[in-house]
Parts: structure tokens; sequence; C-alpha cells
């Protein structure tokens, strides 16, 4: 269970010291609860801590092979994530993989950018990107890697095939070994002459195409 901390004011604002589902609230004063928040949290005086989410495992996560699922290549931008979490519940995404050790908390700033997404939509945390493609290959799945600098657009890359869509960080990319574990890599075609979108956009982008594919 959860732990609800208010300040003393906070407190006294709320009848018996209790809410549902039988929180009690700890009384803390504001620095104590400010020091305990990430920092540019607003907290208001309250603060509720939970137990991280649990990912699931990625067999479970991908088996059996329907519709789209969203790989992060060492994306650790919080509120990039978070947007992206936003818009694969938005068009209809299986889930999401990221890689443990390269990957921020689904806490704070990511879950603010998420607006309830990731209680909603599954993840997995492997250890390596490329085996995890691997067994997505052996369980059916395409991976399509969005490279800016790819021959094939969007949209003739994707079909109506189980797509893993692969996104690299904003500065670095796909990794090398990562993009040659994709099937076939492709761009989104910009003809306003300014080839660059936040990752967050890029991956609302093709989320669309995506699931536009999905349906045939």
């Amino acid at each position: 269970m959860g732990r609800l901390l208010a300040t003393p004011e906070r407190a006294a604002e709320i009848e018996e010291g209790r809410l549902a589902h039988g929180h009690k609230i700890e009384v803390v004063e504001g620095q104590i609860l400010t020091r305990m928040l990430p920092p540019g949290a607003v907290h208001q005086g309250l603060a509720f801590k939970v137990q991280p989410l649990e990912g699931v495992s990625l067999d479970d996560l991908a088996d059996p092979a329907q519709g789209v699922i969203v790989m992060l290549d060492q994306l650790t931008d919080p509120q990039n994530v978070g947007a992206v979490f936003r818009s694969a519940l938005a068009f209809g995404a299986r889930g999401i993989v990221v890689q443990d050790r390269h990957a921020p908390a689904l806490a704070g700033a990511l879950a603010k950018a998420a607006v309830g997404a990731t209680e909603r939509l599954p993840h997995a945390r492997v250890t390596n990107l490329s085996r995890a493609l691997e067994r997505l290959a052996d369980l059916g799945w395409r991976a399509v890697g969005l490279d800016g600098s790819a021959e094939q657009t969007l949209e003739e890359a994707l079909d109506a095939q189980p797509t893993v869509l692969v996104m690299g960080s904003e500065g670095d990319g796909i990794r090398r070994l990562v993009a040659e574990h994709c099937d076939v890599l492709a761009k989104i075609p910009m003809p306003g002459g300014f080839e660059s979108l936040n990752v967050s956009n890029a991956a609302a982008v093709a989320l669309y195409e995506a699931a536009r594919a999905q349906r045939g």
C-alpha cells in the first residue's frame, strides 16, 4: 500500500485523517516533503508515494504476435518517454519495451507527461535490446527502425504484419547493433525542409502510420 504524506495544514483539511481505501495520512513539514520528492516537483502540500510499477515479461507482452509494440533504444529524457507512452496508448499499441539500464523510472516527470498511460500500458524491461528483437522475431514480429537517413519512407516500410517500432535517442538515433537487428529502416518524410522532430512527436507520427497499416 502507498504512503500518503501531507503538511500539517493540508492534513487538517482532511476529516479524521483518513482517505478511501484505508490510507492513513503521515504528517510531515513542507520542507521535508519537498526534499523527499524529485527536483521541481509541485506537491501543494500532498504527496502519495507508491510502489514502482512492475513490468511484464517480453513473452507476456508479445505473445501472441499481433498489433504494434514500441521499443525505445536508450531514450533517457523522462518527458519524452512519458509522451511516447501516452501516444502508444492512444494509438492502441500493445506495449513498450525498454532497456533496463538505460531507461528512466516510470515515475515523477515521466508519469506526469504520460498522463496515466504508464498505469494502463504494459511495459517490458529487458537486458539486451538486440536479443529482445531476436526473440520477437521468433514470435512472429517484424522490426521497423526509424532512421532519418533511411531510403524507404515509413509508409513504404509498414504493412499489416505484427510490428515493432524501434525508436532511438534524439542525439544518436538507433544504435548500430540494434539497427542491424531491424528488418527494415524507414524515415518520416518531411517536405517542409526542417528535417528534425522531437522523438516523442516522431513516435506519434510513426504510431499513427503503423495503426493505419495494421487496419490494411
